[in-house]
């Protein structure tokens, strides 16, 4: 399993979170999303995911988590690059903050199966009468 972090570098706790939830270690690969907002989203997109150095094949047989950028439009730009290259939306980690603490620490939440939300998404396609 591999956990592609496009965020915030990760804790040992948050790392440590993360493996009792999948219940197995990732290989961690870490892409540093400093990135100049003059240029289009689709090319940075593309430059970022194209830094993680997968071959075709794996982004379509090699488990993968995304910890997704914190920057909104970057984050759907990169998944849905991943989309293309892999197929299906990959899960992805969902942080929220520890409550009553100062400075605010972030803990994962869960981990988010994306193309499952999409799966029952399409059920409501079916017009309401």
């Amino acid at each position: 399993m591999l956990l592609i972090n496009f965020a915030h570098p990760l804790t040992d706790a948050q790392f440590s979170q993360v493996v009792t939830i999948v219940d197995e270690t990732p290989q961690l690969c870490f892409v540093d999303t400093q990135v100049s907002r003059m240029r289009p989203l689709a090319e940075v997109a593309y430059d970022l995911v194209e830094s993680v150095g997968l071959k075709t094949a794996d982004w379509q047989t090699v488990p993968i988590i995304i910890n997704p950028p914190g920057l909104a439009p970057l984050a759907l730009a990169v998944i849905a690059e991943l989309h293309g290259r892999s197929g299906y939306f990959l899960p992805i980690i969902n942080m929220r903050p520890v409550p009553n603490t100062t400075p605010t620490v972030f803990e994962v939440a869960e981990i988010c199966n994306l193309d499952a939300i999409r799966q029952v998404a399409r059920t409501r396609r079916i017009p309401k009468l």
